[in-house]
């Protein structure tokens, strides 16, 4: 069930290491389920209980620590030999006098590993206070680093078989924008509308299927358009009523997010021209995207259309993506913002999301694209345009 080559999976652990003898760790715990799957390919809806990988410098595989019923997975899905999955009892799971960080603790102390320099990853969503607590009273005599983002930097520049993946997810997200724009009409329910989304994302295409993407389908409307981060209810849509769909093709767990703004109806002034001044500023954008730009580059030339537009924008307008698992396809690195200086380089991937939200209506126009040799290629293929239906066109 690998999903690269080992070959692939020991280039990225050398990677790793590197980045921490930068750092002066000998040992990495690593939580994100995203970047466990990095470097081993570990897939399993395992993270809503404690899961682990060490990364020890001095080893060449990594150690899985997670729940026993879990281990067959770590089997089935990973390059890792029998020695390296380490299962702990269920009475580890969540329980009130013992943690599954006090199984870990254990295994470094059977190992003489106890007394090491060891990074966490303290801003993970599945590393808790209390995992970190357990280990720092267990490991007295360790000392703990930040690890945070350690091997989300090693999976900023993908290799051509992540791309390849996530040009398929692309074409998932084409699918599913079109069976989206086909359901929406007045009269009709919002979950509706998202059923039909979910349905077009796991079945895919008729060469490959679908994942589970990281984030739900978003689906705020009429004046809720100016709330970023709604999903759905059972309302029926109605005449006049805007709409924004944000979704996600998903293909091995690698992501292509996709956004679009649609008016059942006809469009309000002060929509239509929101909507110009985003597709004006992100084909701006798009067109000076190149290796050796910086972040922070992009989002002055994004931000210099739009105020002269007479439009402000205060939240960042794009971020690296790709592998994932729930609440974010983000890879929480790079930032299309004011301050981030990353230089763009090849096979780096993006969703460049320059959103406009103001009291009561937003527009949202979207594109993720893959950094080339030469400038970028957008992921998807959806016209870029403010949608109106029934005389919604589609390419």
């Amino acid at each position: 069930m690998l999903t690269f080559s080992v070959s692939e999976f020991k280039e990225r652990m050398a990677r790793t290491k590197q980045r921490m003898l930068d750092a002066g760790v000998d040992m990495l715990m690593i939580t994100d389920p995203a970047n466990m799957n990095y470097l081993t390919g570990y897939d399993a809806w395992s993270f809503y209980v404690h899961q682990m990988l060490i990364v020890m410098l001095n080893e060449e595989q990594p150690i899985w620590v997670g729940r026993g019923q879990d281990a067959s997975a770590a089997e089935y899905t990973t390059w890792l030999d029998g020695d390296h999955i380490i299962p702990y009892g269920d009475h580890y799971v969540q329980s009130a006098v013992r943690h599954p960080m006090d199984f870990v603790c254990d295994l470094l102390k059977g190992r003489k590993r106890d007394k090491q320099t060891i990074a966490v990853e303290l801003d993970a969503y599945y590393f808790t206070a209390r995992s970190y607590m357990q280990l720092t009273q267990g490991l007295p005599d360790a000392k703990f680093k930040d690890g945070t983002n350690m091997v989300n930097w090693v999976r900023i520049i993908k290799s051509d078989q992540e791309i390849t993946y996530i040009k398929k997810a692309a074409e998932i997200s084409e699918k599913a924008m079109h069976v989206a724009f086909e359901t929406i009409d007045e009269g009709v329910r919002e979950c509706d509308v998202v059923a039909a989304i979910s349905h077009a994302q796991i079945r895919g295409t008729e060469d490959f299927g679908g994942d589970y993407p990281s984030i739900v389908p978003l689906l705020p409307t009429g004046e809720k358009t100016s709330a970023a981060h709604l999903t759905w209810t059972d309302d029926r849509f109605k005449h006049g009523d805007p709409a924004i769909i944000e979704l996600a093709g998903c293909y091995r767990r690698y992501h292509s997010p996709l956004a679009r703004t649609v008016v059942i109806g006809q469009p309000s002034d002060d929509m239509k021209y929101v909507s110009d001044v985003v597709v004006e500023g992100i084909n701006t954008v798009l067109d000076a995207v190149k290796p050796g730009i910086s972040c922070e580059e992009l989002e002055i030339i994004w931000r210099r259309v739009i105020e002269r537009r007479g439009i402000k924008k205060e939240s960042r307008m794009g971020y690296s993506m790709g592998l994932n698992y729930p609440p974010d396809w983000g890879e929480h690195t790079a930032s299309l913002r004011p301050g981030d200086r990353t230089i763009l380089e090849p096979n780096m991937t993006f969703h460049l999301i320059p959103g406009i939200w103001m009291d009561n209506m937003g527009v949202e126009i979207s594109e993720s694209f893959l950094v080339t040799e030469s400038g970028c290629t957008i992921l998807a293929d959806f016209p870029r345009e403010l949608y109106v239906k029934p005389n919604i066109r589609l390419a």
